[in-house]
């Protein structure tokens, strides 16, 4: 085990990649207005960058899951690190749709290589009764990311342009991975002959609870923070883009607070855990009915409660992390973790995409628009919700044999 003092830096640096990673991620949320302006497209165009950052994301999960088991977390954060930084540089200097897609595709492919390899330092550096609150922790401190990409980042494209901003944003990646480079100490992975198990992982219950738990909690605020919360709330609302910063960065404060909160529920109640999720989906789906029949444009009390709600989201979809640990051995929690993670990630590029084709089938960007447009999560939530309770029985049904033939 790695001494006390050399873990908490190592950790520290980890979580600080970890951080820039999700910055890097969310930076489209609030430039979603001059992404449109600068490369000319429209609703749907906003949602290909967006689609395209997140289904290189998801679609990456299970193959990092197997490369930081072989080549070990500093060498993959490393390259995370620098593949976005030069993402954020082609996009600094984007004038067209197709360069846009590159350089979030490329920022997409980095992000997915940073927060197993993070898990991974957690797990190596602390003792196991140490691990869940340092998970636990890493994720709420990554969530620092998402501020910083709000009101910061708005302030920044306001005052310096486009390519400035961005090309301070591959900055940070630069800088992120000279950090690493000096600071982390990576064990050497073991090399054994062993099946990574996607197989075995997939086939359990306990996995596909998990994915569909974080498919249909982590969808709708995803989607918000990620692209059109801002366009919603300063075109569809007719707030100030000020104003609307605050607000994405209620969002995830809420969420910091929430987080542990739920986390102790989860682990003090662990049979009431499905029961957690459909609350988290049922309230979200509430507070956007509620925000979706107001009459004209909502008050603003109203997107106060709602994104309050929505901070539940992300807290909710790490209880599929939790069941994949409970339903896996120790061999196959990297893809079974892999398995859930992208799945939510896939949720969240249909719900994203769905709305930007929604807005150009309807046309324009007022509050009946978005109506329509953020109407079309009710079909995520549904499935969803039908499928955590399936294989909830399923998982359920399976523990219950293993323990009476134990």
């Amino acid at each position: 085990m790695t001494p006390r003092s050399t873990a908490i830096l190592i950790w520290a640096v980890g979580v600080l990649a970890y951080v820039i990673a999700v910055f890097h991620r969310q930076s489209l949320g609030v430039a979603g207005i001059e992404a449109a302006a600068r490369l000319d497209v429209g609703a749907a165009g906003l949602s290909v960058l967006a689609m395209c950052q997140l289904l290189v994301y998801a679609s990456m999960q299970v193959p990092v899951g197997m490369l930081v088991d072989r080549l070990g977390s500093k060498r993959m954060l490393v390259l995370g690190a620098m593949v976005m930084a030069c993402g954020e540089l082609v996009f600094a200097l984007a004038e067209g749709l197709l360069p846009g897609v590159t350089g979030r595709t490329l920022i997409g492919c980095g992000d997915a290589m940073t927060f197993i390899s993070v898990i991974r330092l957690v797990g190596l550096s602390f003792p196991a009764h140490r691990n869940p609150l340092m998970v636990q922790l890493t994720g709420l401190i990554g969530q620092l990311g998402a501020i910083a990409s709000a009101v910061p980042l708005i302030h920044s494209l306001h005052t310096y342009g486009w390519t400035p901003t961005f090309m301070g944003a591959a900055a940070l990646g630069v800088l992120s991975a000279f950090l690493l480079v000096t600071v982390v100490r990576d064990a050497r992975p073991e090399r054994t002959g062993e099946s990574p198990g996607l197989k075995a992982a997939w086939a359990e219950p306990g996995t596909r609870l998990g994915m569909w738990t974080h498919a249909a909690t982590q969808c709708s605020a995803a989607a918000f923070l990620m692209l059109w919360g801002y366009p919603f709330l300063v075109q569809g609302q007719g707030l100030s883009p000020s104003t609307a910063g605050v607000l994405l960065s209620t969002l995830t404060l809420c969420g910091m607070v929430c987080g542990p909160l739920l986390g102790y529920l989860a682990g003090r109640f662990p049979f009431h855990r499905s029961r957690m999720v459909l609350v988290v989906i049922g309230t979200t789906a509430g507070a956007w009915t509620a925000v979706l029949v107001w009459p004209g444009r909502a008050p603003l009390w109203l997107l106060v409660a709602l994104v309050v709600v929505l901070a539940a989201n992300g807290p909710g979809s790490m209880i599929g992390f939790d069941y994949a640990r409970t339903f896996n051995p120790a061999t196959r929690i990297g893809v079974a973790t892999g398995i859930v993670n992208g799945g939510g990630f896939v949720a969240s590029v249909s719900v994203i995409v769905l709305i930007g084709v929604t807005l150009d089938l309807v046309g324009g960007s007022g509050p009946e628009a978005f109506r329509w447009a953020f109407a079309t999560q009710y079909p995520i939530w549904a499935l969803g919700a039908v499928q955590v309770i399936r294989y909830r029985g399923k998982a359920r049904r399976l523990l219950s044999a293993a323990q009476a033939s134990a």
